[in-house]
């Protein structure tokens, strides 16, 4: 059996380079910026030292550089995802970490593989910025889900703090302090901002616009109501907590019904993909007697976009909104 070790050295460069950036941004920024850490950054960098003031432009600057980044075109897609994920790496770092990943990829591919100068060009330009693309995705995902599960007990702990006869702004900061990251450095944040008078509901809402949650935005509005209204707050956030909790677990149950459409899903979406490199990689020639016919390149695009066309669907068939 001849198999090409081609397609098998792509996919171990992707990877290389996948690791290599979650090795430079934990080099740049140490483990406390790790959504693993078990002290939130804010509380850290002030361990460090630094003075209220200057933890707060820190952590602003690293939400506000992505803010204006979302006017760049293409560019655009990116910052949306890093903002919702908090990247510390600027704009301008995430552009030149898309050339340096593009051009490790354009040697380890040189040294490893005899393709052609194009080839090698093209796939090092798409796995730089596919890398970081796909890096940036999965560090939203991964804090969103993080920021969902933490949120109930955030709420909790905010009542607890009210029902022993502390103002708001003293029980958002103390459950900032118990909550670990991502969710208890944004309270943390909000927190500090409302001290220097900015209003908590609208910090609130601005942190649950950035993250699109709409659990956050029923906070938001629960506490900018009791501030206009009046009424007792740790009744009505006792309240949001069980109805979170509860969202929460139907998202669970929905998720696990709809578990085995998903896979599904992803087998059929799938196994074109692997059939096709498993063929090129036992039989390499399998395609030389087609390949040179003129209907081979428009019947690839059309079994491309109608694949293209098939993951579309199965995930909206299966993203069932709780």
């Amino acid at each position: 059996m001849n198999i090409d070790p081609t397609l098998v050295i792509y996919i171990l460069i992707f990877a290389g380079i996948l690791l290599l950036v979650e090795a430079i941004y934990l080099m740049i920024f140490g483990r406390s910026i790790s959504l693993h850490s078990r002290m939130n950054r804010r509380l850290e960098k002030m361990d460090a030292k630094n003075s209220r003031v200057e933890v707060i432009e820190s952590l602003r600057k690293e939400i506000t550089q992505h803010q204006r980044s979302t006017g760049i075109p293409f560019y655009s897609l990116l910052a949306e995802k890093a903002l919702k994920a908090q990247i510390a790496f600027s704009p301008l770092m995430l552009i030149l970490m898309m050339v340096v990943l593009a051009g490790t990829a354009f040697l380890a591919l040189s040294l490893a593989t005899e393709a052609a100068t194009s080839l090698r060009a093209g796939l090092s330009v798409v796995m730089g910025v596919g890398a970081i693309w796909f890096w940036v995705s999965s560090k939203a995902n991964k804090r969103l889900s993080m920021i969902e599960s933490q949120l109930p007990d955030a709420i909790d702990l905010i009542v607890r703090g009210l029902r022993v006869g502390h103002p708001f702004s003293h029980a958002l900061s103390a459950a900032a302090r118990e909550i670990a990251d991502p969710l208890g450095t944004e309270l943390g944040l909000i927190a500090d901002e409302g001290a220097y008078g900015r209003d908590l509901g609208e910090a609130l809402m601005a942190f649950a616009q950035r993250m699109d949650m709409q659990d956050l935005r029923f906070l938001a509005v629960a506490v900018s109501i009791q501030q206009q209204s009046g009424g007792n707050l740790a009744d009505i956030l006792d309240g949001l907590s069980k109805v979170v909790r509860a969202r929460f677990k139907l998202f669970r149950k929905v998720r696990a019904i709809t578990a085995e459409a998903k896979w599904s899903g992803m087998f059929l979406s799938g196994f074109p993909i692997v059939a096709m490199l498993m063929i090129s990689l036992i039989k390499p020639d399998y395609y030389d007697d087609v390949k040179e016919t003129a209907l081979f390149v428009p019947m690839a695009l059309v079994v491309f976009a109608l694949l293209i066309v098939n993951v579309l669907y199965m995930r909206k068939m299966v993203n069932i909104k709780v």
